[in-house]
Formats: C-alpha cells, structure tokens, sequence
C-alpha cells in the first residue's frame, strides 16, 4: 500500500506537468510578444520564438521540457533571466518562513479550541467557537489582508506595511537559511529581528487563522465522535480526572486522525500562500509566481507550480507513513 502512494508521485507529478504545460500553451499571452515588445519586427518575434522553442510542434515542446526536467534544469525565468532553480531556492524561504509560522500558530490556537468547543458542545463558548470558525473559513483571505492593512498600518498606525523588512534594514542580515527573522537571529541583529518579526506578524496572523479556522472545526468534530465513545464512560466511571479523560483519553484517541489533517492544512498554507503574499508583497514564491504568471514566464509558472506540487505530495505521503506508523491497526 505504501509503495503504491510511493509510485503514484511519479505519475501524479506528470499530469500536474501535462496540465500545466497544456494550460500555458493556450494561455491568450504570447510569451514571446512579452519578451520582444508588441511593435517588434517580425524577424526579431521569429528569431525569439526560434530560441525559445515554441516553433517547434506542441508535442516536441512538451517532450524537451520533460527530458530537461528530469536533469534536473526547469528552464530559464523570461522575467528575471535566471534558471528557475535558483529563483525557486531564493523565494521559496520566504514562503516556508510564512507557512511555517502560520501553521505553528494555527496548531497552537486551532486544537485547544476545538478540543474545548467539543467537551462544551452546545455551549455558548462551543457557539462561539463555531462562528469564528465558520468566519474563517468564509471569508476570502485577500479581503481578510487589505482590511488588516487598512486598520492596522493605515489608521491605526501600529502595524508596518507591506514587504519582509524596512528599507533601512535591507542588505544587513546575511543570507544563510533565507527566512529573514531566523538569519537575523543567527547574526544577532536584533534591530533586523524586531523589525522582520513585525513585517512577518501580519501576513503569518492572516493565513493563521485561515488554517486554524479548518483545524479547530476538524478537531472539534473528531473530539465529539470521541467523547461519545464507551471507552470514555468507562474510563468517567473509574473516578478518573476530566483533564485526564478529555486530553489522555479522548484526544489521545484522534491525534493519530488529527496528523493528516495538521499536514494537509500546512500543505495548503504552502499553496495558499500565494494571494496573502501578493497583498504584503511578501517576497515568496508565491508573489513570483503571480508576477511571472502576468508577464507570460511559462517556465517559472510550470516550475513554481510543480514544487507546489511535490510539496503537497511529500506531506501527504508523510502524514500517511505517520498515520500507519502510529495506528498498527492501519494495513
């Protein structure tokens, strides 16, 4: 079973790639009228086209990009004119700083409520739980950052504005990890820190509570099937603590359950946090994606969106070897 979920990567990624490529091929943009310039000669436009290799049959294209794929080369990026690699390994960082940031807060907040909702279901508490929860999940995400925006930098002036740092810090902290905050610990420029922190907290808060939101309502339903188990009176019955019912017991009973839905909620945040980066101009793959999606760079979308993939992926094939690692009972 295992070596199934191992097999179908392979695969999985090869129809993200046709999908993609097809989708980039159709797109109404002409990357090459991009690059050229819409009043460019047409021996200039068909010399780029040459180049590029889009003279060339849709199938042959897909097949050189296939063959360079597996060597490991995602092709060169129009809009920067570096290989994608090196853009992905330079903006990816930023993006794993922000997800991993907003996941741990998600986690931290997310579970406690649900477990509490479900313990007090019907409550006034529970009911509030299940309206902040349900506000989460209704509201769009880029509304949820410019109204954050607006308040909090605009009006009230206590929040800073959009990008990873000030401009009077930029250039200071050496680049070892690519995440600002952790490299400006490493280095002990805690002026940096602060100010990377504050820049950080904004978009991480917004995307926390998109993915907590998901969290608490996942938790609170596994926690009510149960705390509705026999295996709960029973253990009532023995004289045992609530704490020690509620928590070794009851939520012991669906941690194993809750790892899936921890990495598919933190695999989403990595997805996800493509429109809350491009509202704090937070510069993660995901705003180079948007930018390179808009100027037509097929070869930064298709290597973006495929390290997307992958990511989605790894975390779901490696929630699946915990969930059967933890659970024998799982084949």
């Amino acid at each position: 079973m295992l070596a199934g979920s191992f097999a179908s990567i392979p695969l999985t990624l090869f129809g993200l790639t046709l999908v993609t490529f097809l989708i980039g091929r159709v797109m109404p943009i002409d990357p090459v009228i991009a690059i050229a310039g819409d009043h460019a000669p047409p021996d200039v436009v068909a010399a780029v086209r040459d180049q590029l290799g889009l003279d060339k049959p849709l199938l042959v294209q897909f097949w050189i990009y296939l063959v360079n794929l597996v060597h490991g080369d995602l092709g060169r990026s129009v809009m920067t004119t570096h290989p994608v690699t090196a853009d992905i390994a330079q903006f990816f960082p930023a993006t794993l700083e922000l997800a991993t940031t907003a996941i741990i807060i998600a986690i931290i907040v997310g579970v406690p409520l649900g477990v509490f909702a479900a313990d007090r279901q019907g409550s006034r508490f529970d009911h509030v739980v299940r309206v902040v929860s349900l506000a989460g999940q209704s509201i769009p995400v880029f509304v949820l950052g410019l109204l954050c925006l607006l308040v909090f930098y605009v009006k009230l002036g206590i929040a800073p504005g959009t990008g990873q740092l000030d401009v009077a810090y930029q250039g200071l902290v050496p680049r070892v990890t690519g995440m600002l905050v952790l490299d400006a610990a490493i280095a002990g420029d805690w002026d940096s820190f602060w100010d990377a922190l504050a820049h950080l907290a904004q978009p991480a808060l917004v995307l926390a509570y998109f993915s907590m939101a998901y969290i608490t309502r996942m938790t609170r339903a596994f926690m009510i099937e149960s705390l509705s188990g026999e295996y709960i009176i029973t253990a009532r019955a023995k004289g045992l603590s609530a704490a020690r019912v509620l928590w070794r017991h009851a939520f012991g009973n669906i941690a194993v359950r809750l790892i899936t839905v921890l990495a598919l909620a933190y695999a989403g945040l990595l997805e996800g946090a493509v429109i809350t980066e491009t509202v704090f101009s937070w510069p993660g793959l995901g705003l180079y994606l948007t930018v390179s999606l808009l100027n037509a760079d097929m070869n930064a979308v298709l290597g973006a969106t495929l390290v997307v993939g992958l990511i989605y992926l790894i975390l779901n094939l490696l929630s699946d070897m915990a969930y059967r690692l933890l659970d024998p009972r799982v084949a």
